[in-house]
């Protein structure tokens, strides 16, 4: 198995990861009406619920739900390489054999690292698995390697 990758190069490669996304549903919400609320000057409970437009600003929350995990899950069960890792020169491996995820892996380890921070914990997710990278002995694993069984390594520059 390759080396495992350094910190430092997967925050960077996760950063690209997520502006790779973020920017495009940035530029799709605005049809969606997403930022009337965070505009809005009244912070009254009952307008932040009517302010929902139809459910459109849900329908928005689906979609970016979607476009992680669509985004994250296909890229790494093509060749353990998100454009983030592939620029970073990283790639997600099998713990046990260091192949390329399966779809089911990587689907697993995309819900685990994505799902929390786009439903609830945008802050403190992220956080909590960086922590958990840097803590973690002897793979450098955080809760979403764990739970998919990979780890991410260092690839040939």
């Amino acid at each position: 198995m390759p080396p495992l990758a350094e910190t430092g190069r997967r925050i960077v490669a996760r950063i690209i990861d997520w502006l790779i996304i973020a920017v495009p549903l940035a530029i799709i919400g605005i049809p969606f009406d997403i930022y009337t609320r965070a505009t809005d000057g009244d912070n009254d409970f009952g307008d932040t619920i009517n302010s929902y437009n139809g459910g459109s600003q849900l329908v928005f929350q689906l979609i970016t739900i979607v476009a992680y995990l669509a985004y994250d899950t296909v890229m790494t069960a093509k060749n353990g390489q998100t454009l983030g890792k592939k620029w970073m020169k990283l790639r997600v491996a099998m713990l046990n054999d260091g192949s390329t995820p399966p779809m089911n892996a990587s689907l697993i380890r995309a819900v685990v690292l994505w799902l929390p921070a786009l439903i609830c914990c945008a802050c403190l997710w992220p956080l909590l698995i960086l922590i958990l990278i840097i803590i973690d002995k002897p793979y450098k694993q955080g809760l979403h390697d764990k739970a998919a069984k990979t780890v991410v390594v260092s690839v040939a520059r």
